[in-house]
């Protein structure tokens, strides 16, 4: 692809504002393939038709795996945020970063508090040749610019509806 280019550097300007300021809405659907399961056989589209997967079990949970499943989504979700906070808040601060990565995993679970399901999520930040303190502070700065980051830490805001039309 070309004329593919980060963002400036002005998303990072603070919003001065009384209310959420929506930006982009990201939608997609999700049926239940073969085995009328969207986690065993599910089919995920956006509506704009740039994003069509195929979501199959993992093997750990009992599946055939060979699929993507929805932990790998979120895990590419939060690492893809995370790596562009962090070259938008480096850039801006004058800092080179050399080959930086994102590792993401998140790990679906049973929850001793109420017995059924939770997920967690840790993310390594590679930063090469980067001083260990100016690499934590980065970190950090990220942290609370990172839409995920904060998801993460304060939770969301959700909104669950049913429609039978």
């Amino acid at each position: 692809m070309t004329g593919l280019k980060p963002p400036p550097h002005s998303v990072l300007d603070r919003y001065h504002g009384d209310e959420v300021r929506p930006l982009y809405t990201g939608r997609v659907r999700v049926r239940g393939g073969v085995a009328q399961h969207g986690r065993a056989s599910g089919v995920v589209r956006s509506d704009d038709g740039a994003l069509s997967v195929d979501l199959r079990l993992p093997a750990e949970l009992g599946g055939p795996g060979g699929g993507t499943n929805p932990e790998q989504l979120l895990a590419a979700g939060y690492a893809g945020c995370f790596h562009g906070a962090m070259v938008l808040v480096a850039a801006r601060a004058g800092m080179e970063l050399v080959d930086p990565s994102i590792d993401v995993a998140v790990t679906f679970a049973r929850d001793p508090v109420d017995g059924l399901y939770l997920l967690s999520a840790e993310i390594v930040v590679c930063l090469p040749g980067m001083d260990p303190i100016r690499a934590a502070e980065l970190v950090r700065n990220t942290e609370r610019v990172c839409p995920y980051a904060k998801m993460f830490h304060r939770g969301i805001s959700h909104v669950v509806r049913v429609a039978v039309d």
